[in-house]
């Protein structure tokens, strides 16, 4: 990284208006600086919460106004220029300008950019009919709503999370839900195979069908989709597609700037970016993990967002930089809730307490005598106590980890 030392003061412009980009020009405000911010947002709306979308929302729960991070009057009151509706096109950093899609030109002394990742499109026939969908923003969740319910039929292509979060809202809405995944278990990128046949058990109760080991080939339909063609032959009719087979940081403004990128914006533990003046928070930062030695991740969860924001804010108003923290994230289906935290990255022993039967139980992910990560269902002492383990990198004793009658506050002490 560059050297570290930036302006303090001076207009600081926050390219993207998400969780990360909205925290950041409010804490900037909190912590102090006096000079003019700009966010930048493509939305038509202030910055919201996220995860809610594919269920709260789903469901009639939340709209923009619940799930706003701030009224939009406070931006005024902060002095925050907030510019909805426009996103960034090129960044010049010889002038420390940035060009918008109105056609203005930005300049800034400090740039943070939080632009976010976008949802991963199926390169394949019908992808552009109508009904086939994804979900990352509240227009997406409102298309979504009104296509889905009682006699309608939702394909879902991707069985990681978001999938099954939107499975098990389209089951709340009445609809019929299938989930076609390419792999030959759930989530199966991101969880162990215990938690896979779990979630699978527990949607299928709730009658969500499963497709695995299955490959979209295309969408058929006129005009509107009306079935997903799998690579077999066999056409899985519906009335609704949700593509959720992952994201992609949009790092491309920062890229064509020269900025060092590595799948996401390349950042330091101030998240701070190759060139001193500019900063990436969020999912589209490339982030140290010094939990995990010299490891660097890029995480999309809000509780990253949060994290990376008091980091730029600290660093541009000379506050001290703030405790590392354990990165966590969670899912919500139906009456349950998944908490993880930390990565099974270099794992050797899985350690499970609790019995899954309950839709109550932990998996805890070692590595030698050292926890890396844990997924609870339902089990916030686990998630906590494990949290603060991960955290702390002390020793685990695996026997009494799976012992139940021990506490998780003894087994951490």
């Amino acid at each position: 990284m560059s050297d570290p030392a930036a302006p303090k003061a001076g207009h600081v412009v926050i390219l993207g208006a998400g969780h990360a980009g909205g925290t950041a020009a409010a804490l900037l405000r909190q912590y102090g600086h006096a000079g003019p911010i700009t966010l930048v947002g493509e939305e038509p709306i202030p910055p919201y919460q996220r995860p809610p979308l594919s269920k709260a929302w789903l469901k009639g729960e939340a709209d923009a106004e619940s799930l706003a991070l701030k009224p939009l009057e406070f931006y005024a009151e902060a002095g925050i220029d907030f510019r909805p509706g426009v996103s960034g096109v090129q960044l010049k950093r010889s002038d420390k300008t940035l060009v918008l899609s109105d056609g203005s030109t930005l300049p800034y002394d400090i740039l943070i950019l939080a632009t976010g990742a976008r949802a991963i499109a199926l390169p394949i026939a019908g992808a552009d009919l109508a009904g086939v969908m994804s979900l990352r923003t509240a227009a997406d969740a409102e298309a979504l709503k009104a296509a889905v319910g009682p006699g309608k039929t939702l394909a879902v292509v991707g069985g990681g999370y978001i999938g099954l979060e939107v499975a098990a809202s389209g089951r709340a809405l009445g609809a019929e839900v299938v989930v076609l995944e390419r792999e030959d278990r759930l989530l199966a990128r991101v969880a162990c195979p215990e938690l896979s046949d779990f979630f699978r058990g527990y949607h299928e109760k709730h009658g969500v069908r499963f497709e695995l080991g299955c490959s979209v080939v295309g969408f058929e339909g006129e005009g509107r989709v009306s079935g997903v063609k799998l690579a077999s032959g066999e056409v899985v009719a519906c009335d609704a597609v949700v593509v959720g087979v992952g994201a992609a940081p949009n790092d491309e403004i920062a890229a064509d700037a020269g900025l060092e990128t590595a799948r996401g914006v390349v950042v330091d533990l101030d998240a701070r970016t190759s060139d001193p003046a500019i900063f990436a928070i969020g999912d589209v930062a490339h982030r140290p993990m010094p939990i995990y030695g010299d490891r660097m991740f890029r995480m999309e969860s809000v509780p990253n967002a949060l994290e990376q924001a008091k980091q730029a804010a600290s660093a541009i108003t000379g506050r001290p930089r703030p405790n590392g923290e354990c990165p966590w994230q969670w899912s919500d289906q139906y009456d349950l809730k998944l908490q993880i935290a930390g990565y099974p990255f270099e794992t050797d022993k899985i350690v499970v307490r609790g019995d899954p039967a309950d839709a109550k139980f932990a998996v805890f992910h070692l590595k030698g005598d050292r926890l890396q990560a844990v997924e609870a269902i339902n089990a916030p002492p686990e998630f906590m106590m494990g949290k603060q383990l991960i955290l702390s990198r002390k020793a685990v004793d695996a026997t009494r980890l799976a012992d139940t009658s021990v506490s998780m506050k003894e087994v951490a002490a």
